[in-house]
């Protein structure tokens, strides 16, 4: 995966998540589970790297931000 800008993490409560699993769906679960709690910047599709089992997904959290579930 491509390196973490610092923007991306440049204030207390903002993370980065780097999601591994067997499939696209498990790891879009996952991520539907993290924003269904915090705001989210998801990710739209899974990535595949060469030579590495299953798939991989970035997504960006503000953990300031709970939303009301």
């Amino acid at each position: 995966m491509r390196s973490i800008a610092e923007a991306q993490v440049a204030q207390p409560g903002l993370a980065v998540v780097e999601v591994a699993a067997a499939d696209d769906q498990t790891a879009l679960a996952i991520q539907e589970l993290l924003a269904g709690r915090w705001a989210t910047a998801p990710a739209h599709r899974t990535t595949r790297e060469p030579g590495e089992p299953g798939v991989r997904l970035r997504c960006y959290l503000d953990v300031r931000l709970a939303l009301n579930t």
